[in-house]
């Protein structure tokens, strides 16, 4: 017999940050294909508000990098989970359980999407994002630049109703990265780019 997932297992507030292949702004937000059919990327979330079961998580990062084949929806991603190195634990143990699905919710559905789950490691991590410009670092492992489009008055250009539910009921800073470097060789993970997309935007994320 199956034990029932607790209500509310999980409520987490905070930004994510993308970067990935494509150039600028991602066909995979409207529902179309990556350029050149694959996209290599990262997903950054820091958490500013956040609790998973009794464990307070707020000012922990969780960064996903991925490779994926086809419309972001069909799946068949290949994921490395990064944590945050500051994380406690059993804050590590809340954040691999939530993020890889195991405690049900919209995080599962998002990882319905992975088909390889290739590692998990720790590293240090600093996050200085705000209006889709910022920098991001994770060890040695992944780095960022950003700067945002901006409309005629420099308010940095919004895109809303996207397909994607990595920022779900929000709008996204449309930018991009004038650096967005990766190196996990073991995984067959290493790249850079430069002038290609990102996006920032919030994300809340609960179960039912």
């Amino acid at each position: 017999m199956v034990t029932p997932i607790p209500t509310k297992t999980y409520v987490l507030d905070g930004e994510i940050l993308e970067a990935c292949s494509c150039n600028s702004p991602c066909p995979c937000w409207v529902g179309d294909a990556p350029d050149g059919g694959k996209c290599e990327a990262f997903l950054a979330y820091h958490i500013e508000r956040g609790q998973i079961r009794d464990e307070e998580v707020a000012g922990l990062s969780v960064v996903e990098v991925t490779q994926v084949s086809g419309k972001m929806l069909e799946g068949h991603w290949r994921q490395v989970l990064l944590i945050d190195a500051q994380a406690s634990p059993t804050q590590r143990q809340a954040l691999i359980a939530a993020f890889s699905g195991q405690l049900g919710g919209p995080l599962a559905d998002l990882a319905r999407l992975i088909d390889e789950r290739l590692a998990v490691y720790d590293a240090p991590m600093s996050y200085q994002v705000q209006g889709g410009k910022g920098t991001l670092r994770v060890g040695e492992l992944v780095y960022a630049e950003l700067v945002p489009y901006t409309d005629a008055a420099g308010r940095p250009t919004r895109l809303v109703d996207t397909q994607l539910p990595t920022i779900p009921d929000s709008f996204t800073y449309v930018a991009k990265a004038a650096v967005h470097r990766v190196r996990l060789p073991a995984q067959g993970m290493t790249w850079e780019f430069s002038g290609r997309n990102a996006l920032q935007g919030d994300f809340h994320f609960e179960t039912a």
